[in-house]
């Protein structure tokens, strides 16, 4: 490796040419960072007193690696961003300049011949930098002078636009811009791939710029290590159908969360945020992934990657299924795209008809959004999706998917009717995450002819206004006040209407017979409101109960008769036949009965059951099991004290008092790395709130979805 500081502009100058490699980023500078650079540029030019201005490196590789016509081109490792924002700015200086020349050596030539251009070169040899893709058109045909490409480059067009009107806005007067520019240094680093590893050196860099995203990562890692021919093969066969399939926009929004997805059905576990590169490394080096070679594991993203962009990002040709994945991303719920890939590959394989495909998106949708109404927390969701196939049996699919929504312990339940339309008559619909869904989904359920209910607005039949006027006081009696409070997000006294100013804090008959009024309104949500003489709190609760009746179609139950769900359940592990009275620290009447230790038992073991109704308790020959899905806490009585082994990372628990040990390896009673010993009644709530820690962690509290 050779690092030495030196001028941007005379760098540029000097250079032959700069590659951008097909596994590097597309450009993907913003206005923020153009802004940026901008302002860093004019500081720098105004001032006198400042010599230079550092904007980070150029890493490249050599020349002498890859040799076109005797002309050297410098692949590019890391500096793509600074090297093509630099150049669109020298491009709306050279058309703003003509032949002028404000500052020494920033005509227009002289910009595009030093900076842009290798004139006495033809073709691609002709231009300094060769961006990928769709940027290297738009860029090559701004330099050209020439009109946009038909499939332009968004981040190119919109930056040069930017400096564009930038320029314009310092009305002739350039020189502190061109000084500036002619003051940025970067340190400039040449690499030898004889000597130096790119990628490794890639992973480490801290750019100044944009940070790498995890798929940039990723597909630096695929691609950096293959020969040229090779890399092109695979980046044009598969990688760069990905990026047209996802659009420039949502690829880089949406990649890294299919990635994440991707890895889920893989390997069976949820990476990090942060780490999905990392999960990635691992899964391409696994012996079975790596035997299979980097083009089928390239083929195989690029297969998902099409389910994941017919789901998520409205590519389905299908109508019907289209509509169910539209709803279903209504409500945002990312974590479930793990178990709906494997069904979308069953489906693409034979394995699931369209029909059943659509019935399990739609339970899915159900099961998401009849949660949210009961107000029951989203953390356990991602692993309940990322676990979700392996209870599956593929001879009765939907079924084996209904079963084991019903079957799902309390946390992770599919609410059943009961609490559903408890709470969807109860809860503040007016301001929920998705508001818009419902409403949709409730006025056009059953209707082929569809209502564009977004060209309505969200109507309170009982006004919001804390004033309210006289008659709609006398109208709700003396406790008018307590029910506005109680009822007026509500299902009941919510509807559409495209008279919303109209209606204002009227009273409810003039809603009712004016123009435009309920009577008259088209919409199911309104029906019976034309037929009524008054609006009370019995009239809101009447219609609540109606249209929580209603609900109860929309997002239909997993109704399963109770044989067939047994059939599904899971079969309980063979009792070894223990109880309380095999141990001998908590026998009653045994002669080696601790002090006290029976009493401090009963006492947590009440606490620990009551922590969720899923918790079971089992005892075994030397311990007792405490279990969700599997042992979060088991106890081993002793003579004067209970152990506690908690089944959580040791650097993961937060104990402000520090009494937990790190015993993992030790080969000791109970499951779990950590062990906290409880011998007095009054450390039960500090033991409580270590062992709801472990609890939580394995119900999927503890970490990010």
């Amino acid at each position: 490796m050779k690092a030495v500081e030196a001028r941007f502009l005379e760098f540029l100058k000097k250079s032959p040419q700069f590659i951008i490699p097909i596994y590097q980023r597309t450009y993907s500078w913003a206005e923020r960072e153009c802004r940026q650079l901008w302002d860093d540029i004019l500081r720098t030019g105004s001032n006198e007193g400042i010599s230079a201005h550092f904007v980070g490196s150029i890493v490249y590789i050599e020349k002498g690696l890859y040799q076109v016509s005797g002309q050297s081109q410098l692949l590019v490792i890391d500096g793509q961003q600074r090297l093509t924002t630099v150049s669109l700015l020298l491009e709306a200086i050279a058309r703003h300049v003509g032949d002028s020349e404000p500052v020494d050596g920033f005509s227009a030539k002289k910009i595009r011949s030093y900076f842009l251009l290798n004139p006495l070169e033809e073709g691609d040899r002709g231009y300094k930098l060769l961006l990928t893709q769709t940027d290297k058109a738009s860029l090559l045909a701004l330099v050209q002078q020439k009109p946009e490409p038909a499939e332009r480059s968004l981040r190119v067009a919109e930056n040069f636009a930017f400096f564009q009107q930038q320029i314009n806005g310092l009305n002739g007067e350039l020189g502190a811009l061109c000084r500036g520019l002619s003051k940025l240094i970067i340190v400039d680093i040449a690499l030898s791939r004889d000597q130096d590893n790119p990628q490794l050196i890639f992973e480490s860099m801290n750019s100044t710029g944009k940070e790498l995203s995890q798929a940039d990562l990723i597909r630096n890692f695929i691609l950096m290590g293959l020969e040229p021919e090779h890399q092109t093969r695979l980046y044009e066969d598969h990688w760069r159908p990905m990026e047209l399939d996802f659009g420039q926009e949502a690829y880089g929004e949406h990649f890294d969360g299919f990635m994440r997805h991707y890895l889920t059905i893989k390997t069976g576990e949820i990476p990090k945020l942060g780490e999905v590169y990392e999960a990635f490394k691992g899964h391409a080096r696994n012996p079975v992934t790596a035997s299979a070679g980097v083009d089928a594991l390239v083929a195989d993203i690029r297969v998902f990657a099409g389910y994941y962009c017919a789901m998520a990002l409205g590519k389905e040709p299908d109508k019907e299924l289209a509509a169910a994945f539209h709803d279903l991303g209504e409500l945002r719920v990312d974590v479930a795209y793990p178990f709906l890939l494997g069904l979308y590959h069953d489906y693409r394989c034979g394995l699931l008809s369209k029909d059943d495909l659509t019935k399990a998106v739609r339970l899915v949708e159900s099961y998401v959004f009849r949660r949210a109404i009961c107000a029951i927390p989203t953390n356990s969701m991602n692993k309940t999706f990322a676990s979700f196939a392996r209870a599956l049996k593929k001879e009765t699919y939907v079924e084996s998917i209904q079963a084991h929504f019903l079957l799902l312990p309390s946390y992770r339940r599919f609410p059943d009717d009961d609490e559903f339309r408890a709470s969807i008559q109860s809860r503040d619909l007016y301001n929920f995450r998705s508001r818009s869904y419902w409403l949709r989904k409730m006025e056009n359920f059953g209707r082929k002819e569809r209502v564009p209910v977004d060209e309505y607005t969200i109507e309170h039949i009982l006004p919001q206004n804390e004033n309210l006027p006289a008659g709609w006081r006398e109208a709700l009696g003396p406790d008018w006040q307590r029910i506005q409070k109680t009822w007026l997000h509500t299902l009941g006294n919510l509807t559409l209407t495209g008279y919303n100013s109209e209606y204002s804090d009227r009273p409810f008959k003039e809603k009712r017979d004016m123009k435009g009024g309920f009577r008259e309104s088209p919409l199911r949500l309104n029906e019976r409101l034309g037929t009524l003489e008054t609006w009370n709190e019995t009239a809101i609760q009447t219609r609540a109960g109606s249209l929580a009746g209603m609900a109860l179609s929309v997002w239909p139950s997993a109704d399963l008769p109770q044989e067939r769900i047994q059939a599904y359940r899971p079969q309980a592990p063979k009792a070894e036949g223990y109880s309380i009275d095999d141990h001998p620290y908590l026998a009653e009447g045994s002669s080696m009965y601790g002090a006290g230790v029976r009493d401090l038992f009963d006492e947590i073991r009440k606490q620990i059951l009551a922590l969720d109704p899923c918790v079971t308790e089992e005892f075994l020959k030397l311990y007792v099991a405490y279990k969700a899905e599997t042992n979060f806490v088991d106890i081993v009585p002793q003579a004067k004290r209970l152990v506690l082994r908690l089944n959580m990372d040791f650097h993961a628990i937060s104990d402000p008092r520090a009494l937990c040990r790190d015993v993992r390896g030790l080969g000791k009673w109970g499951n779990g790395d950590i062990a906290v010993g409880l011998s007095s009644k009054e450390d039960i709530p500090y033991m409580m709130g270590l062992i709801r820690q472990a609890f939580e962690k394995q119900m999927g509290n503890g970490g990010a979805e």
